[in-house]
């Protein structure tokens, strides 16, 4: 899912070239991203621009050869100066006037030259592994090496005309490889290759044929001097692409400033983008007197504390477990202040229980609407769908990066919020807050069924985390696991990593599990049931599928169990809780099926009936647990926590019965409705004092 669409877009022609461009945002001040070689498109800042339309006007084309811009046919069409007009045209489309340039590798020749020859366009240049006309090149992109004759083509002898013809896919692969040198870039290798796939190598070749055509303007050191606009250059000293050196001496003819990442590729804006987006943020402040984010913060005047509170949107019962926690913490302090950064649905519950949302909370991109997108019928792999949600949670951390900066936080309680934990790993530079990092399950499993390659991501993944945290075991200020010991699954992090056993007790101190409110504090389920309206004699069962829009299959299946069901048990009534994100008025409910779209108090509900049918989630079926509610729970296929981490820890209580959706009929879920209600079987109790522990672990670091 994309974090922001475009507000507009359109073409403009040139010569018969269509060029493809988008306009995000509304701000006072324009930034155009000019796009690199035609061997990717203006996607390739998705890392930049949801966060930096919130406050500047935004363009992005794509350049001729890619994307849904014109493929000429001519080596002529793809000449330096035909590049630079198009910036030009766009420019002129978009009413873009004096603008801020933002490059990433050959367009920095491009903004160089604009910058250079016409200076009225260029406010500011930010240039990102910039190309260059001058400097050292490595000697596999040469005319020679480029033209060579060749009958083998290993390594960068792949860098040639014949072979882009005959097996451009696998060039592509060999070179966007080598753009994202950096371990753990797995993401970003793919969305290259995705991106190179929509051009050919016959159109690559005549980008660089076309550079046999010499431009009607001087690209000697002498262009290079003539710019005298505020230039940024970030570069990372290991880019396999662009040499380090010829960031560096562009720097020094243009007076700009070079940042250097140690390590870092080609794509730095990619793979390293909360610092990059930062470091734009800075730059622009010193140069044109843009703020940024938190610049000029006031000191508090007063000495209570303050907290930044982050919940997990996708589902709700991390919120009710979130809301447990303030409280108890609210003992300890009570003129604490804790503001949410939160997405509907959390936010309804946040409202129901009168706790302030921070402001730009509206600001953040939805992951619920992200998972329903990636879902199918039952079916979610929450590992892929977590991978391609890099652009909405690069786009929901700075987001929150702002609010941190802004707001003078004591204390950033994070729970399952990734982006968080992940990007202050990356850069502790950025951390402007104690931070206590909250979850319920740790380490990614592969399904066994989707093969090699998913199980050498998971490793992958999980292997960048653990490195994360050895090296830099101060970022986070306190880790709490949700549980206990015993609720960790008997797995290992991947091939040559350690026992989650044994590396997790390390580095997570345990809450015990953390309920929303225990059943115990609702009084006699008697009482319970009255106060909810239930009727004496009747058996009610709750159907449930969390926060998302996921479970809309299984509520259909479910629906079509009922009437068999309650030919068997008459006295039996159903109610429906659609959760926020589905529509009740889709479903076609039999006779005696109420149906409920939110309903905040949930958990009574829960611990009220004689039995629910629920989806794998672990809040949910932890609440049941709880309660000692029996219960059904169906885990969405290829859902590596709901199917590892949330059933082991269910096995360990004895609670719930597992059932398969994809083999699992309507009569077969009402044989096992009316089993479980006829014999109910009794979980192991579940700790009350889950949420008190943690706010006590919390308190410490106020």
């Amino acid at each position: 899912m994309r974090a922001k669409l475009p507000a507009a877009e359109g073409f403009v022609e040139r010569d018969g070239v269509k060029i493809f461009y988008e306009v995000y945002g509304d701000g006072p001040e324009t930034m155009v991203f000019l796009p690199p070689w035609s061997i990717v498109h203006s996607r390739v800042y998705k890392a930049q621009i949801p966060y930096f339309s919130e406050r500047y006007r935004c363009i992005t084309f794509d350049p001729r050869g890619n994307g849904r811009s014109g493929r000429p046919q001519e080596a002529s069409a793809y000449t330096l100066a035909n590049f630079i007009a198009d910036v030009l045209a766009v420019m002129d489309a978009t009413e873009a006037g004096e603008a801020i340039l933002v490059g990433l590798s050959l367009a920095g020749i491009h903004i160089c030259a604009i910058a250079a020859y016409h200076p009225e366009r260029v406010k500011a240049a930010v240039l990102a592994g910039t190309a260059a006309t001058i400097g050292p090149s490595y000697p596999h992109m040469v005319p020679q090496h480029f033209l060579a004759k060749r009958t083998s083509f290993e390594g960068w002898e792949k860098y040639n005309r014949d072979y882009w013809l005959s097996n451009y896919p696998d060039f592509a692969a060999h070179f966007v490889s080598h753009i994202h040198s950096e371990p753990h870039s797995t993401k970003q290798f793919e969305d290259g290759v995705e991106w190179a796939a929509e051009t050919t190598g016959d159109i690559l070749v005549k980008t660089v044929e076309a550079r046999a055509f010499a431009p009607p303007f001087d690209v000697s050191e002498e262009m290079y001097r003539k710019v005298s606009c505020p230039m940024l250059l970030i570069h990372g000293d290991d880019d396999k692409i662009q040499p380090y050196a010829r960031g560096q001496l562009v720097a020094e003819l243009t007076g700009g400033e070079l940042f250097t990442i140690p390590g870092g590729g080609h794509n730095v804006l990619a793979r390293f983008p909360a610092k990059c987006n930062e470091l734009i943020n800075k730059f622009l402040d010193r140069k044109l007197g843009i703020p940024a984010p938190g610049k000029g913060r006031s000191k508090p005047t007063t000495r209570a504390k303050k907290a930044l509170y982050l919940s997990s949107p996708i589902g709700l019962g991390h919120g009710r477990r979130d809301i447990a926690i303030t409280r108890e913490l609210r003992k300890l302090h009570p003129d604490l202040q804790v503001d949410w950064l939160a997405q509907d649905p959390v936010t309804r519950l946040l409202d129901a229980y009168g706790e302030r949302v921070h402001p730009l909370s509206a600001r953040l991109a939805s992951e619920s609407r992200h998972i329903e997108l990636e879902s199918g019928e039952h079916d979610l792999n929450a590992f892929q769908a977590i991978r391609r949600m890099d652009e909405v949670l690069i786009a929901n951390f700075m987001i929150f990066q702002d609010a941190v900066n802004e707001g003078g936080y004591d204390l950033v309680i994070a729970d399952e919020a990734w982006d968080i934990d992940h990007y202050w790993h990356e850069h502790p530079e950025l951390k402007k807050a104690k931070l206590a990092w909250f979850t319920d399950f740790v380490g990614y499993v592969p399904m066994p069924a989707n093969g090699a390659h998913e199980a050498m991501l998971a490793t992958d993944y999980n292997a960048e985390m653990i490195g994360h945290i050895e090296r830099h075991p101060n970022v986070r200020d306190r880790a709490i696991f949700v549980g206990s010991p015993e609720d960790i699954v008997p797995l290992t992090f991947g091939r040559d990593l350690p026992e989650m056993r044994d590396w997790i007790p390390k580095h997570f101190d345990f809450s015990g599990y953390v309920i929303g409110e225990h059943p115990d504090a609702f009084g006699s389920r008697q009482e319970l049931r009255q106060s909810l309206g239930y009727l004496p004699g009747e058996r009610v069962c709750i159907v449930t599928v969390g926060g998302s829009g996921v479970g809309t299959h299984l509520i259909r299946r479910i629906l079509d169990s009922y009437p068999m069901a309650r030919a068997r048990i008459p006295e039996l009534r159903m109610i429906l809780v659609t959760g926020p994100r589905i529509d009740p008025r889709a479903l076609s409910a039999p006779a005696g099926v109420e149906v409920r779209a939110f309903v905040p108090n949930l958990d009574r509900h829960l611990a009220a009936c004689d039995l629910a049918v629920v989806q794998g989630g672990l809040t949910t079926c932890m609440e049941l647990t709880a309660a000692g509610t029996p219960f059904l729970y169906f885990p969405l296929k290829n859902h590596f926590e709901q199917n590892f981490h949330v059933a082991h820890r269910l096995d360990r209580y004895g609670a719930g019965r597992r059932m398969e959706f994809a083999t699992t009929t309507p009569d077969m879920i009402a044989e096992a409705m009316v089993a479980a209600l006829k014999s109910p079987v009794r979980p192991q109790p579940v700790e009350a004092d889950g949420a008190a522990r943690a706010a006590r672990m919390l308190a410490e670091l106020l």
